[in-house]
């Protein structure tokens, strides 16, 4: 019989769900795994912000009597997921963490929440986000924490996201990501956060924050996962005519580990402002690829130290666009950032938007040139490692406190993931990013695959388990 060669709240999708299939783990005894882990964890952590509990067990018990009655979805079966609270869930609160929309509880599903339950995941709950996806704090409720160090923030926007899946108190997520909101908390929480190309996965059913800059994706512990995650929720759906009808691989049954010969680029622009041990880091996992037979080579983006001022203009006016009438009617029931952001973003001329979107596309072109000479592109996920939260300024337009990597790739609408790559002298995690082009995804899951499986840094786990958990 196979037994776990983890606690099962820390058993990855892939070798659960093999568990699973084989008959030798009980979908029911994964999820109350995780609810226990969330009854412990949550108060300190704050990563849920609606916890499904009696649905999910209800759940388990319906996809453990499919697989007893023959009937099996595949790897995804049986298996605890949870959702930012930006995505449409039937029957349970959607609030976008914002006191604006704390009672409402939609009728219908969003696409990814129903692809997901159709292959048999389980809904854990709702996971806490920077109010309406900006950044910052969540509208109404506690701070998340970052399970490595609980006095430090574990990024934004997919905060709670973040949080759950690196404190194991659930299997995977999906976040949302305008501009580094995936990729952000996945650094800072030593797990995958994937950015899919723009029209990869369908947004039906999703808040907009920013309908050009927009993407939904995975977050999960493995490479493997996030691949697995990634199937089940791509594809065209009519409900958003944004989503291509490109045929959608298996990208789990095509991982590899073979990168010899690959070509990746090296971003020298990111290495200007960089935290010391975020460079080391770097420096290191580029020593890793050349061991394993890619060709390493510098590359630069032009242009690169005003393409975050451009990918805040178009979201802040989309924002806007989208938020305005609640900012003019309700402004009571919206916090101090969003307040301030979301107003900048009415103050922006549409010459101010169309330059942005002018500089956009040229990025766009300016990368297609770099991909054809690189398979990837590797950059440092974010330039230091997770701040304190007492020490965290929200206001990040009016000083450098990041670098412009994350959003050249929301820009761009290239695919982009941040895989562990280490720890600074603090012991907390430090973030790889990789980037490809367009619907290459493939490609960009099989490298940091390759990465994964050399440095074994998704085997380590925060400390809070050992002193914190029931």
């Amino acid at each position: 019989m196979m037994s776990p060669s983890e606690p099962l709240h820390y058993l990855s999708i892939d070798e659960a769900g093999s568990l699973i299939k084989a008959g030798n783990l009980s979908p029911v005894d994964l999820t109350e795994s995780y609810l226990e882990r969330i009854h412990n964890l949550n108060p300190v952590l704050n990563s849920f912000i609606t916890v499904n509990g009696d649905s999910a067990t209800a759940q388990a018990k319906a996809m453990e009597q499919e697989i007893t009655r023959g009937s099996y979805r595949g790897p995804l079966h049986g298996i605890p997921i949870a959702l930012k609270d930006l995505i449409d869930t039937a029957g349970i609160a959607t609030t976008y963490g914002c006191k604006a929309f704390r009672d409402r509880t939609p009728d219908t599903d969003a696409t990814v929440a129903a692809r997901l339950q159709a292959a048999g995941c389980i809904v854990l709950g709702k996971l806490t986000m920077s109010e309406l996806a900006m950044v910052g704090p969540p509208g109404f409720g506690e701070e998340t924490r970052n399970p490595w160090n609980t006095d430090h923030a574990p990024g934004g926007s997919s905060s709670g996201s973040g949080t759950a899946v690196a404190a194991g108190l659930c299997a995977g997520s999906i976040g949302s990501d305008t501009g580094g909101s995936i990729r952000f908390p996945a650094s800072n929480n030593n797990i995958v956060g994937l950015m899919p190309t723009y029209g990869r996965v369908s947004r039906r059913g999703v808040m907009p924050l920013s309908w050009t800059l927009d993407h939904l994706g995975p977050m999960t512990r493995t490479i493997e996962d996030a691949a697995l995650m990634l199937s089940a929720i791509s594809g065209f759906d009519p409900g958003d005519r944004t989503t291509s009808s490109e045929a959608i691989p298996d990208f789990r049954a095509n991982l590899t580990s073979e990168v010899k010969g690959l070509k990746v680029g090296v971003l020298e622009n990111t290495f200007e402002d960089n935290h010391p041990d975020t460079r080391s880091a770097i420096e290191q996992a580029i020593r890793v690829f050349e061991a394993m037979g890619a060709r390493v080579r510098p590359v630069r983006i032009p242009n690169y130290d005003v393409l975050h001022i451009a990918n805040s203009i178009i979201y802040l006016a989309e924002a806007f666009n989208n938020f305005g009438t609640l900012l003019r009617e309700q402004p009571q029931d919206i916090g101090k950032v969003f307040r301030i952001y979301g107003y900048m973003g009415g103050l922006f001329t549409a010459d101010e938007y169309i330059q942005a979107m002018r500089l956009r596309s040229c990025t766009r072109v300016e990368l297609r040139k770099i991909f054809e000479q690189v398979d990837l592109i590797l950059s440092p996920t974010t330039n230091a490692p997770p701040k304190r939260i007492d020490e965290f300024d929200p206001f990040i337009l009016t000083q450098p406190t990041r670098s412009a990597t994350a959003e050249v790739f929301n820009l761009a609408a290239c695919p982009a993931l941040s895989v562990p790559c280490g720890f600074s002298g603090d012991g907390l995690p430090i973030g790889l990013q990789l980037a490809a082009k367009p619907m290459n995804e493939q490609t960009l899951l099989n490298a940091a695959y390759a990465y994964q499986e050399t440095t074994e840094l998704h085997r380590q786990h925060p400390p809070i388990q050992a002193t914190q958990a029931g």
